[in-house]
């Protein structure tokens, strides 16, 4: 039996936008959602706002910080999840503990069964195959270009597109990386891809072909 993917990209961190979270919330109904983040500095309050609009309780929510390694219960409880939200912050830490990674299999494994998937800000720039990371969301200021996690082919994304002027950055990696088309996500704004193609939009989308 074939099965449905649903793709979630978002222009920066949380919430999720009102439509799309009704949506994610549907699909995602009745399952374990699991939270990948980076911790930091206020990561107890501010992971809540990942979830707040799903209306689920903690006991339906499973947070797993990112690191190095990971125990065998970790990734089994991983592997049990019945949606993924990856969180914003750092990128290129996001891409190492994720992208070439048992994780990062068992999230690809997850998608293609046809669980949710949502990516804010970094959680979104991984999710394609081609990872393209903007001058101003690195130490070295320059635009890098590395995998991605597969999800979602032919595209590539941006994002932060109005507030961190990406339209110079979105138009080089359209070019770069020889893809079809590249998306432009502004905060507080994202896009719902269903089977690899675009199904709805809330907020600020810029798409460049």
């Amino acid at each position: 039996m074939n099965r449905s993917t649903h793709l979630f990209l978002f222009g920066s961190g949380p919430p999720f936008t009102p439509n799309l979270g009704e949506e994610f919330k549907r699909l995602a109904e009745g399952t374990k959602i699991a939270v990948l983040y980076i911790e930091r500095e206020g990561s107890a309050d501010y992971l809540p706002l990942y979830t707040i609009c799903l209306g689920i309780s903690d006991s339906e929510i499973y947070y797993l910080p990112l690191r190095n390694e990971y125990s065998s219960e970790d990734l089994a409880a991983l592997k049990e999840a019945g949606a993924v939200i990856i969180g914003g912050g750092d990128t290129a830490l996001y891409r190492k503990f994720i992208v070439e990674t048992s994780v990062g299999q068992i999230v690809r494994n997850l998608f293609e069964e046809g669980r949710p998937f949502a990516g804010f800000s970094a959680g979104a720039l991984i999710s394609p195959e081609e990872c393209v990371i903007s001058p101003n969301d690195n130490v070295q200021e320059v635009q890098l270009f590395e995998k991605g996690l597969g999800l979602l082919s032919d595209a590539v994304v941006s994002a932060h597109y109005l507030e961190w002027e990406e339209e110079v950055n979105l138009k080089t990696a359209v070019q770069e990386t020889g893809v079809t088309k590249g998306y432009g996500i502004a905060e507080n704004s994202g896009v719902y891809m269903k089977n690899g193609h675009l199904s709805d939009t809330e907020g600020y989308i810029h798409i460049e072909s």
